[in-house]
């Protein structure tokens, strides 16, 4: 059974969902993939995920890196789950790209190569947006594409963390998954 909750943002209402193992969705409202794998019977509930969630949403919006992350439940296929456990490796403040996750998770798998658009595919899939960092993910070339939350929420984070670079852009023609 999950349980939701929601927590007023500096950027919106976040809908936040739970189980009894983790923290299962954290969704900015009208983000794309909105509550995707949300149980069609869910109830309201503060749970102790959610609690610490909430926690965690505090410190990071104070614009200070939290040193604790909130219980999470993955829910997704094998290959996602390895992209957004890469997610998580990425330090508060920084940035990566979608081809250095590729190959990272070719490495993982023995491979001579992975596609960054397949990953780009499972990192617009991740239902625990902000903690698992999908934001910090880039195009080779700086440009700021793919944040199903919406570009100007892409750009927030990573100026609150410290993250953005002058040299990023939007591009003209996007090229999210």
């Amino acid at each position: 059974m999950q349980y939701t909750a929601t927590y007023q943002s500096p950027l919106g209402e976040i809908l936040l969902a739970a189980d009894e193992e983790g923290l299962t969705g954290l969704w900015f409202d009208h983000q794309k993939y909105y509550a995707l794998r949300l149980d069609h019977e869910h109830a309201k509930k503060e749970t102790p995920a959610i609690e610490r969630t909430r926690a965690w949403l505090d410190v990071y919006f104070a614009g200070e890196e939290p040193d604790f992350l909130p219980p999470i439940h993955m829910i997704g296929t094998p290959f996602q789950k390895d992209v957004w456990n890469i997610l998580l490796q990425i330090p508060y403040g920084k940035t990566t790209t979608y081809g250095e996750i590729a190959k990272k998770i070719a490495v993982q798998r023995g491979l001579a190569h992975m596609s960054a658009h397949a990953v780009g595919g499972a990192v617009s899939h991740n239902e625990i947006s902000l903690i698992i960092p999908c934001h910090r993910v880039v195009g080779k070339s700086g440009s700021l594409t793919g944040y199903a939350g919406g570009i100007d929420k892409k750009i927030y984070l990573l100026k609150l963390e410290g993250g953005y670079k002058e040299t990023y852009f939007v591009p003209k023609h996007s090229t999210a998954p």
